[in-house]
């Protein structure tokens, strides 16, 4: 069911924000890949909250799947192969390589979530 949530829609732009300024003022070797993978995770769970009404396991569940396969394309040079490998943009979106670490990322982010959910931090009727 479609619906429009400001917290949620708050949250992801709020997260979108942290990324971008992660993305372009931020090249170290643990805030950039880490941390920014930790809120990726984060912001599209909060995006998907935003407008569709799912209960919290598997929406988070789902977000988790889409970003291990994500990264799995990563490890097939997906950017490349799509011929957009000369695009910025596109590199830092989707990335360019896998990487063991960053599935761990992914994993932290969705815990997170559960327990930003469990402990009441976003109040909504759907959990």
């Amino acid at each position: 069911m479609l619906i429009f949530r400001k917290k949620y829609f708050f949250s992801f732009v709020l997260l979108f924000v942290v990324e971008v300024l992660i993305a372009l003022y931020i090249h170290d070797n643990f805030v950039r890949p880490y941390i920014g993978d930790v809120f990726v995770v984060i912001l599209i769970y909060c995006f998907v909250k935003s407008f569709i009404k799912l209960p919290v396991l598997p929406a988070a569940t789902g977000v988790l799947v889409f970003s291990f396969i994500i990264e799995t394309l990563q490890y097939f040079n997906i950017v490349d192969r799509l011929g957009l490998g000369h695009s910025k943009l596109a590199r830092t979106v989707i990335g360019t390589s896998f990487a063991w670490e960053d599935i761990g990322a992914y994993v932290a982010g969705f815990i997170i979530i559960l327990l930003a959910e469990r402990s009441g931090s976003i109040k909504t009727k759907d959990r």
